[in-house]
């Protein structure tokens, strides 16, 4: 019947419900308490117990039972903070040349290597000196003739001198012989000078050195004529001991220069390569510019370094750092427990029962990961530096000093037994290993 066909349906659906219900309830049996059971007793013995006895780092997440959060800490201390202000500057020599040749001729020697350390007044190049000499020759003939008219117009005047004397002749003679000699001797001059000239032309065909220091490449060779206007010249001297360094500041850091400057102090300067790992040099500031360029609202300062070990280059490109002051006695944590909110900078100070409070602070001047604090903080309160972004007011912490001897990051790492599954715990060692494995370093 049609209806006794339904009712048979119906019980066929509801067997299929209450099987698959069954099937369920069977399956969150074994994945929720009989699973969790066997993994237990499948565990090796002791794993449990493990790391409190091989003294294992703890965790960095709560534990669940205590709520107790592990958070690496650091004391406030007094310690001396330097200021520096820092810049890019460019190695500057205290005085370049350029080698010319002040008179024109064939370049016939060289008297130096390139590179090497000249001193002022040094040989460096020979010109063929012939048409020199023969000028000096010249000079020294013309001036021989003329002091010999010279010496007989001087005769003649005794002589007249004497003949006026005894009214023999005409004081007009006298006057005239006299203005001759005068004239003679102007021509002795001149011709003295065209010998000291001709001299000093011949001079000029050894060129030495203008400046000491390092000579940098020749720039023209033997057998060529060279002349008192070549642009290049024969080399370049640079003078490489004292070096200075020119660097720029911002304008806003004008006023405490001058103020540490007019007071006397010696702003001690340091050259450091483009990576900022190796300190060059050590020097002094010499001077300030006197005027801010409007284009970058720098101003450019000047010092000056011995650089005995020729660590500085000309013309390379350094960072300055300049010490302006230190500040003695200060408070300092390291920046990493500063925080920035809304309201102002903070820390997290940890109390003496293990709990944490927030504190505003004001900082000082920075010197590398120390920041001095001028409020908020005193010298032997603990701060957090690691962990703090799980931290609220009130929380409570397991703090661990960081650098000391509980510092996880500082435990040794266990090693894992080979060909088995990982443990916490130490591993008994591979017989088929000639030596345990080394773990790896946090």
């Amino acid at each position: 019947e049609p209806g006794a066909g339904r009712r048979a349906g119906w019980r066929s659906s509801g067997w299929l419900w209450v099987l698959l219900a069954l099937l369920l309830a069977v399956g969150a049996w074994y994945f929720f308490w009989k699973r969790p059971a066997q993994t237990a007793r499948g565990a090796p013995a002791g794993a449990a117990s493990v790391p409190a006895a091989a003294g294992a780092a703890p965790s960095r997440r709560f534990s669940g039972a205590n709520g107790v959060l592990p958070v690496g800490v650091a004391v406030a201390k007094t310690t001396d903070i330097n200021v520096y202000l820092d810049g890019l500057g460019a190695v500057t020599p205290v005085a370049t040349a350029v080698v010319h040749a002040r008179v024109s001729g064939n370049l016939i020697k060289l008297h130096f290597t390139e590179g090497q350390m000249v001193h002022a007044g040094q040989l460096l190049a020979e010109l063929d000196p012939r048409p020199y000499q023969v000028a000096v020759t010249q000079a020294q003939g013309q001036l021989a003739r003329d002091t010999a008219v010279l010496n007989g117009a001087r005769v003649d005047l005794k002589r007249y001198r004497l003949l006026v004397s005894q009214d023999s002749i005409q004081t007009q003679q006298l006057d005239t012989q006299t203005a001759l000699v005068k004239q003679y001797e102007g021509t002795v001059l001149n011709d003295q000078g065209g010998l000291d000239n001709a001299r000093l032309q011949l001079l000029y065909s050894k060129v030495t050195a203008p400046i000491s220091g390092r000579i940098g490449l020749r720039q023209v060779d033997l057998g060529n004529v060279v002349q008192p206007g070549d642009s290049n010249g024969i080399a370049t001297i640079t003078q490489l001991q004292p070096m200075t360094v020119v660097f720029s500041l911002p304008e806003d850091s004008i006023p405490a220069v001058q103020q540490q400057v007019h007071g006397g102090a010696r702003l001690v300067t340091e050259a450091w390569d483009r990576a900022q790992t190796n300190k060059l040099a050590t020097g002094t500031l010499l001077t300030m510019d006197n005027q801010v360029n409007s284009s970058t609202g720098t101003v450019q300062l000047k010092a000056q370094f011995p650089n005995s070990d020729d660590a500085l280059f000309p013309q390379q490109f350094v960072n300055v750092h300049m010490l302006l002051k230190v500040v003695r006695g200060a408070t300092a944590i390291p920046s990493a427990a500063i925080q920035r909110s809304a309201t102002g900078l903070f820390v997290y100070a940890v109390k003496a029962d293990h709990t944490v409070t927030v504190r505003n602070v004001t900082t000082g001047p920075t010197q590398g990961d120390l920041t001095a604090i001028d409020s908020g903080v005193a010298t032997g309160e603990t701060v957090v530096v690691d962990g703090i972004d799980k931290l609220r007011e009130g929380a409570k912490v397991e703090p661990v000093v960081r650098g000391g001897p509980g510092d996880p990051a500082l435990q040794p790492v266990k090693p894992v037994a080979r060909g088995g599954g990982r443990h916490h715990g130490a591993a008994a060692p591979d017989p088929a290993a000639s030596a345990p494995a080394a773990g790896a370093s946090r």
